[in-house]
Order: C-alpha cells, then structure tokens, then sequence
C-alpha cells in the first residue's frame, strides 16, 4: 500500500468524520478486523483532537501499511502551547499496539501510532 498523505484544518469539525472515513478505508485496504478499525479510527480522532487542544490550526495525516498500519500526525501553524491531554493518550495507548509522541518544549507536536 502506498502511503496516503491528508492534511485538515483542525477549526472545521468537518475533518473529523473525513479522518475517520480515511482511518478506515486504510484498515479496510489492510484487512483489520472490524474491532480494531473502530479503535484506530478512535485513535485517529483523539489524535486530531490533542493537536488542537495544542494550538496548531492544522494536522498532516500519513497513513501507511505494511505489516501493520501506522498513523502519523504532525500538528501545524498556529500558537502551540502546552495542556492536559493525559485522558486522550491513555485512550490511544490501551487502542493501538504502539504510540510514539513527539514533543517540542513540553508540547505534543507529533504522535505516530501503529494498530
């Protein structure tokens, strides 16, 4: 599978159901079972959402697959700042079999996720 770049303004609550539909057209490419896919699109929207509790005005979406599917989400723009996203990462960490968060001064700027 080749990587699938999307990149969502995080203001328009519109990207939300787009992202999902992504997360799961790329598990449906990967043939996860149904349970997993629901995770991962969990996992993709939590995502989304602590990069815009961080400021960033816009997030880049990488899926790829090999083996496993792999999600990578890097925030963009705007005035990023710290703030409590403990609920959401510990979501994503019991969802996917790996979380790699990426941080800058204290604020999550990146989070690569592998179901």
């Amino acid at each position: 599978m080749k990587d699938i770049f999307v990149k969502f303004h995080l203001a328009d609550s519109a990207y939300i159901t787009a992202l999902r539909l992504v997360a799961g057209a790329v598990c449906a490419m990967r043939d996860t079972d149904l349970d997993a896919a629901e995770d991962f699109k969990v996992c993709a929207t939590e995502s989304a959402l602590i990069l815009k509790n961080c400021g960033f005005e816009s997030a880049e979406f990488v899926f790829s697959g090999g083996d496993k599917v792999v999600l990578e989400v890097r925030g963009k723009g705007g005035e990023p700042h710290s703030t409590e996203n403990e609920f959401s990462l510990a979501l994503i960490s019991a969802l996917v079999s790996s979380c790699d968060i990426g941080q800058r001064n204290g604020i999550i700027e990146k989070l690569t996720l592998t179901l």
